[in-house]
């Protein structure tokens, strides 16, 4: 089995670093946040026409702000935060983040596309494999909860929508995309510049929880798991060598979560979920609690043995060998 520290350095790395030289490292963690903020707002921005239009056309708002109570105004402001329309809107407009990050790294970096991952060779089986991959081993952990109580699916679900669900397949999809984009296709290659491939990994994968820290229910074994996951996902990144297969990874982990199990993803509810499921009071160790799957011991579990069956899985041979293919 590989050891994290003796990953082989995918071409990518390689190719950004003749790009540009690796900076220290405290200097690659300022510019990730000043990236992050940028396209935080660049987010907010796509978000703003179509936030206003939900929120005046909704009856509740409207009718808190007429009646001029600013705490029915609160509550229909964190009502309407938390619905299924906001919360779709929300997801696309990560779309600003891939945006601001792929500008950075290709205007300020000086790198092709194929430093962040995006391979033309295979890259719809490799998507493919990803929700195969992302479906299969969040199954893994909501089948443990069943199996130890902590988790009860009631079958299916009466607030399904087959439209909105598509709404909120197409909105993973880019959000999925957008945040491997961050934090692999962009930061784990601009560290591995200058650094081993741990280090690279270890960091961006902080990084990555460290971005959760202000959702609701947030606990510590919640953070250890995001940050589990950051390093699985950074595995998988350069054992594929593509952005492909882990952003489809990433995206129908949060999908499967919140709209096929009807699991909260991160702290958040939607009410649009395939099946309906209940989390056991009292077993919230392994079952996450308010913070969904990813607050529990579960989710701990099948990350751990994801990522060794990653390390001990045969690394692409056009990691190293082929030369990349930009677009």
């Amino acid at each position: 089995m590989t050891k994290l520290w003796e990953l082989k350095r995918p071409k990518a790395v390689a190719d950004a670093a003749a790009a540009q030289k690796g900076l220290h490292i405290v200097l690659e963690i300022l510019i990730f946040i000043g990236v992050f903020l940028v396209s935080s707002i660049a987010q907010m921005a796509v978000m703003m026409p179509g936030q206003f239009i939900i929120m005046f056309t909704d009856e509740n708002y409207l009718n808190a702000i007429a009646s001029g109570d600013m705490g029915k105004l609160m509550e229909a402001s964190m009502e309407l935060a938390s619905s299924d329309g906001m919360v779709i809107l929300m997801l696309f407009a990560t779309a600003g983040m891939i945006l601001v990050t792929l500008l950075f790294c290709k205007l300020i970096q000086k790198r092709k596309m194929n430093t962040v991952g995006f391979q033309k060779q295979g890259m719809w089986k490799e998507y493919l494999t990803g929700l195969g991959v992302g479906f299969g081993i969040f199954t893994a952990a909501v089948l443990l909860c069943v199996v130890t109580g902590s988790l009860r699916l009631e079958g299916l679900s009466e607030t399904f929508s087959i439209g909105m669900f598509v709404l909120f397949l197409l909105g993973y999809m880019i959000q999925g995309m957008a945040e491997e984009i961050l934090c692999r296709g962009y930061f784990l290659v601009s560290v591995s510049r200058r650094y081993p491939l741990a280090v690279g990994i270890f960091v961006n994968a902080v990084l990555f929880a460290a971005l959760h820290l202000l959702n609701a229910g947030i606990s510590v074994l919640a953070f250890i798991n995001l940050v589990l996951f950051g390093v699985f996902a950074s595995v998988y990144f350069i054992k594929r060598g593509n952005i492909w297969g882990v952003g489809a990874l990433h995206s129908v982990w949060n999908l499967a979560q919140g709209n096929i199990y009807g699991i909260r993803v991160s702290g958040m509810q939607t009410s649009c979920s395939l099946l309906s499921s209940e989390m056991i009071a009292g077993r919230e160790l392994i079952g996450g609690g308010d913070f969904g799957l990813e607050g529990g011991l579960a989710v701990t579990i099948v990350l751990v043995a994801g990522t060794l069956l990653l390390l001990a899985a045969r690394q692409q041979r056009y990691v190293e060998e082929a030369p990349a293919e930009p677009l």
